[in-house]
């Protein structure tokens, strides 16, 4: 959904076998209940209710290490309805990664005077978080798909709201992705070859 936040902050050890059976699990699941789209969901959507509506309601935690830190993700809900669950998770969080849906109707819902992405994004600021990356998803469902207009478009619309909300847009990054198809989760994928990465001032602020 547009506006969903997936928070970092410390602890942990990912246990990533367990989470790949899941995954699998998952996507036999939703599609027995008619939401396949959902699957990966379904890997920190551990509600009934998270599962039959296809939301995410409640705070989930997933904890791995790199060789430099100790990282815990904080799933957070994106849905107006649950929007204390939303404040609960970004208060203990240090960076945040802000999940915009590029599908048509779905952008412009979020950004809207009154939308989640608009409110995610002040409400992070206010709490203090500072660090945010902005990951576009959903590029595969975009006209034509994968188009790099929407992308831009995108981009340009979000970037004036983290520069009126108070965010330092040189050091955002944003990355088009697909969730659903693993477009750029963890390797560049061929079906934007037009983003070469994410360009971001870095050093003192």
């Amino acid at each position: 959904s547009s506006g969903r936040l997936r928070i970092h902050g410390d602890v942990g050890q990912q246990p990533y076998q367990r989470r790949g059976r899941e995954a699998v699990v998952s996507t036999q699941s939703t599609g027995e209940m008619g939401k396949g789209s959902f699957c990966y969901a379904w890997v920190l959507d551990k509600l009934k209710s998270e599962r039959e509506r296809g939301i995410t309601i409640d705070i989930a935690l997933m904890q791995f290490e790199t060789p430099k830190y100790d990282v815990t993700i904080i799933d957070a809900p994106g849905h107006r309805d649950f929007i204390k669950n939303m404040i609960t998770g970004t208060s203990q969080a240090d960076a945040a990664v802000l999940i915009v849906a590029a599908g048509t109707g779905e952008f412009e819902a979020g950004i809207s005077s009154n939308g989640q992405t608009r409110e995610h994004l002040l409400l992070a600021f206010t709490l203090g978080v500072r660090e945010v990356i902005i990951a576009i998803n959903k590029m595969d469902t975009t006209s034509p798909p994968y188009s790099e207009e929407r992308y831009k478009e995108i981009k340009k619309e979000v970037g004036a709201y983290l520069k009126k909300v108070g965010f330092q847009v040189p050091r955002v990054p944003f990355v088009p992705i697909s969730g659903f198809k693993g477009d750029n989760i963890d390797t560049l994928t061929s079906n934007m070859s037009w983003w070469k990465g994410a360009k971001v001032q870095t050093g003192e602020k």
